[in-house]
């Protein structure tokens, strides 16, 4: 029989946007009799009615003793067990602040803090891929003129990626020079180009539970379509890919990832092109526990209790992304 954690105080950040309400979802489904504190900048997101208490985070920059002392405040008002982070910013402010939280008897749910620095810069993530043999996407760094770039990378078009990014924001698409002298002068961030590998109809998101030795719970994987900003807007369960499954089974044994890890391919051919790895939740993870594979309830069960979650069972399908009403009445009619 499956063991119940009775009035565990877990916190969700990031509950105004689509991965923390996703985290807060699983949570709800879990095997788990969880209180959730749900933090966000937001208080006006259906987030933040999902959730059975919300925190709305300080004005203050994460870097500043004042936004500490906000983390202590609600640490110790709800005795939080467990942090759950479900945006980017806040998976590297709990990492960079590790030793403090451990002071305050607070369990992190991190992956390394190796793989989330590695993944940090796509240009050296990308050297570190081929480090280890892995194909890479063929890259360079901006170029001196745009005959350069084809000359290099091949015939456009092609992609224009800042190095720190997440999904698909700040990528865009080169048709010709005229878009590589636009963008190159409005890119403020650093950024590197790239050959478009494979095909959108062969793009694949692939969630893993890393146990820290190579070994991983998983791994699920889905043939996806993305919305505008990077996120999943259909994803379909594919359930035996040799391709994928080799790729997956290579760079989790040489990244022994913690918990929650997120690959992303494009496969073109009989080779799997890495796109980025995440290394936490990411906004397909409600999708995976709709389809029995529960990060959330993963979690709760390896940070907490040292549990090695079991292999699920996974369900065949297809899943959809789609806008609806969220509705918050003030009175009721009279």
């Amino acid at each position: 029989m499956k063991r119940v954690a009775k009035n565990i105080c877990v916190a969700v950040t990031g509950v105004g946007a689509i991965i923390g309400q996703g985290v807060v979802s699983s949570l709800r489904v879990a095997g788990h009799d969880v209180r959730i504190v749900g933090i966000d900048r937001n208080e006006r997101s259906p987030g933040t009615y999902k959730v059975d208490v919300f925190e709305k985070k300080p004005e203050a920059s994460e870097d500043t003793p004042a936004y500490l002392e906000y983390w202590v405040n609600i640490v110790r008002k709800h005795n939080i067990r467990l942090i759950i982070p479900g945006l980017e910013i806040d998976m590297h402010f709990l990492n960079r602040n590790r030793a403090w939280f451990e002071s305050l008897g607070v369990t992190l749910a991190l992956n390394t803090p190796e793989l989330i620095h590695e993944t940090t810069d796509k240009w050296k993530f990308g050297e570190r891929l081929a480090a280890i043999g892995y194909p890479v996407i063929p890259s360079m760094r901006p170029p001196r003129n745009w005959q350069e770039a084809v000359g290099v990378l091949g015939d456009p078009p092609l992609l224009l990626k800042p190095l720190q990014s997440n999904g698909s924001r700040g990528i865009v698409r080169l048709a010709d020079e005229r878009d590589f002298e636009y963008w190159r002068i409005r890119t403020t961030s650093e950024w590197m180009l790239q050959r478009i590998v494979g095909s959108a109809e062969e793009e694949y998101t692939v969630g893993v539970f890393g146990l820290g030795t190579g070994a991983v719970v998983g791994p699920i994987i889905f043939k996806r379509r993305l919305s505008s900003a990077g996120n999943t807007l259909e994803a379909v369960v594919v359930r035996n890919h040799p391709v994928i499954e080799r790729a997956v089974e290579l760079l989790c044994h040489s990244f022994s990832p913690v918990g929650p890890t997120n690959l992303q391919f494009r496969v073109e051919g009989e080779t799997a092109y890495l796109l980025e790895i995440n290394p936490r939740f990411s906004s397909s993870n409600s999708l995976r526990t709709a389809f029995g594979f529960n990060e959330a309830d993963m979690t709760v069960d390896y940070y907490l209790y040292g549990k090695i979650p079991a292999s699920p069972s996974i369900l065949e399908g297809v899943a959809w992304r789609y806008a609806e009403d969220f509705v918050k009445y003030d009175s009721h009619p009279v």
